[in-house]
């Protein structure tokens, strides 16, 4: 019998890129890169059917963390180079929870749920 093993920031960061990642390929986005670092943004660059240029920032957040929630401070200094890059900027938050106790850690290959949304961020600059 395995011993029940907490997922760690890498595996929940991968984890929350892969349900993302899902989701924009459902939408229509087509990669143009990926980068599954931490701490390296933007996740995905992509763009949608009129070639226009999407930067996809994938931050997985555990209880009690909202995943709607970012840093607006620094946010505003990214748009200023996705402005520069002529890209749009989608924020995906997405929260991962232990199925059975939202306080507990997400545990290797039990189930888990997931609260998310892809963000549009308005792109003017503040």
């Amino acid at each position: 019998m395995s011993k029940e093993r907490a997922l760690n920031i890498q595996e929940l960061h991968n984890l929350a890129m892969n349900i993302v990642g899902k989701d924009l390929e459902k939408e229509g986005y087509e990669f143009i890169a990926v980068n599954s670092k931490l701490g390296k943004h933007p996740q995905f660059v992509c763009v949608d059917k009129d070639n226009q240029r999407y930067f996809v920032l994938v931050k997985a957040v555990s209880y009690p963390d909202n995943p709607n929630n970012y840093d607006v401070v620094w946010m505003e200094t990214f748009k200023q180079h996705a402005v520069k890059q002529k890209a749009k900027v989608i924020y995906a938050g997405v929260g991962l929870y232990n199925a059975v106790d939202q306080s507990q850690p997400v545990l290797l290959d039990r189930a888990y749920l997931v609260s998310y949304n892809l963000q549009h961020i308005p792109m003017s600059l503040n």
